[in-house]
């Protein structure tokens, strides 16, 4: 039951750090983004 538990848990935690991931990948590319747009102006 306890394994059970952990498992059931473990999911959620590893869901969440996709989840996650995914919009920190997200904030990066919109951050570089704006970088790579004012590296252009700047030349």
């Amino acid at each position: 039951m306890v394994l059970h538990e952990l498992q059931k848990s473990c999911r959620g935690l590893s869901l969440m750090v996709e989840l996650n991931a995914d919009r920190l990948l997200f904030l990066l590319a919109i951050i570089a983004g704006l970088l790579a747009g004012a590296f252009v102006v700047s030349l």
